[in-house]
């Protein structure tokens, strides 16, 4: 039985608030009881995953919540959608799944929640702060607010994300628990060369094999140079999350929760301690890509969302040489405005990019409709690409997808990675 506190027995009760309200408040204690928690706890910001359209039950889902004028009680921002709503044509779906992927996001809109329209959120601003409960869906989304903000969330799915939106609690399990968030593991990174550790095409590599090493395990990652930024340890919580069902993994001295490896471990002795080696890192690069590519069709970047310095890598990497493959950049609507602001959206526009903004090529139906080979430097697009898309994918760096791109011929440089 799941404690529930006088408010929260009013507005499951349908004495107070809307039947939107009391909708959601069902959900939340109903998925609280299957997953065994004894009373919800109050969250202070969401980001919905069930914005992206993946049938109809989803949007009548939503406009039934909405019905009288229900209206989430905590910030929150969107996830990816299924539509570019700047240019709706982009997208090749019939027009039934068009009319339907806008009603959703549109339906989300009316509900009050901020149309940030990103995989990135914490990007455009949303950034819970150390030891805050929040319910965050989008599994990237949630690895780095949990291991890289040291907020507090589980992977919270479609349907739910929005009801604790609404309700404002979420049910007090998992992750949200301090009891929880202690590693059991300890993967051992500290032997590989410095020159590996700053390359920021490790870093996924580096995710990918957190997710298939720990599955849902809590892991602590020894030996990551302090200096990681931002953009490394974003591809890194995308990669596990895309490989494993990882919700937070400690980077000892990056994460808030973990200065060092025994705090993230609460100083007890890990359960297994994983050595990285080259071989095994090697191995992960080369599981990110289909075998014997050598041409490539065209390159997909930005998953999660390209940041800001993302794009102006790729443009000074370029070096005004265009490219003779399409090349697909994946971002968020803040980031191309600062773009914008400085015409830098035009400079890579002219080398040949097109800009995909309020959701990204793995999700909806945006690539060429003849299938081949998908260069990335995102471990999340490698992962998802083939069964999503039909493209087989290649993993390189940045630097290999651009040059890559600028000859049409698969180019990888071997030398980081010996």
């Amino acid at each position: 039985m799941v404690r529930l506190s006088d408010h929260e027995k009013n507005v499951l009760s349908g004495f107070s608030g809307t039947t939107g309200d009391q909708m959601a408040m069902e959900l939340v204690v109903e998925s609280a009881e299957i997953l065994g928690a004894d009373s919800l706890i109050p969250v202070e910001s969401s980001h919905v995953d069930g914005c992206l359209y993946h049938g109809d039950s989803g949007v009548l889902y939503c406009e039934k919540l909405a019905e009288n004028g229900t209206q989430v009680k905590i910030p929150t921002t969107t996830n990816v959608g299924a539509l570019n709503l700047s240019k709706l044509s982009q997208t090749k779906l019939s027009k039934e799944k068009r009319d339907m992927a806008y009603r959703l996001m549109k339906v989300h809109q009316e509900m009050g929640c901020v149309p940030t329209w990103t995989c990135a959120p914490y990007q455009a601003g949303a950034r819970p702060s150390l030891g805050q409960q929040v319910a965050w869906g989008e599994s990237n989304a949630v690895a780095f607010t949990n291991s890289i903000l040291g907020a507090r969330t589980n992977r919270y799915g479609d349907f739910l994300d929005i009801a604790c939106a609404i309700s404002a609690r979420a049910p007090y399990y998992g992750l949200h628990r301090s009891e929880n968030r202690t590693a059991k593991l300890m993967l051992d990174v500290s032997n590989l060369s410095n020159k590996l550790l700053h390359e920021d095409a490790f870093f996924p590599v580096l995710g990918s094999m957190v997710g298939k090493l720990t599955g849902e395990t809590v892991s602590v990652v020894h030996g990551l140079p302090n200096n990681a930024t931002e953009d490394q340890m974003k591809a890194l919580c995308a990669g596990a999350a895309s490989t494993g069902s990882v919700g937070l993994v400690h980077l000892s001295g990056l994460t808030p929760e973990a200065p060092d490896t025994p705090t993230a471990l609460s100083g007890q002795k890990p359960q297994e301690i994983i050595t990285i080696t080259k071989e095994m890192v090697i191995d992960a690069r080369n599981s990110l890509s289909t075998p014997k590519a050598h041409e490539i069709d065209c390159v997909a970047l930005g998953s999660p969302h390209f940041s800001n310095n993302e794009c102006r890598a790729l443009l000074a990497l370029a070096d005004k040489k265009r490219f003779k493959v399409p090349v697909f950049i994946c971002t968020g609507r803040h980031t191309m405005a600062d773009l914008e602001h400085d015409g830098a959206d035009e400079d890579l526009k002219n080398l040949g990019v097109t800009f995909v903004v309020d959701t990204c090529v793995v999700v909806t139906p945006i690539l060429p409709e003849q299938t081949g080979i998908m260069m990335t430097n995102s471990a999340k697009f490698a992962h998802y690409a083939e069964g999503n898309t039909g493209y087989a994918p290649v993993f390189g760096s940045l630097i290999d997808c651009v040059k890559s791109a600028q000859s049409g011929q698969l180019i990888w440089d071997n030398s980081v990675w010996s």
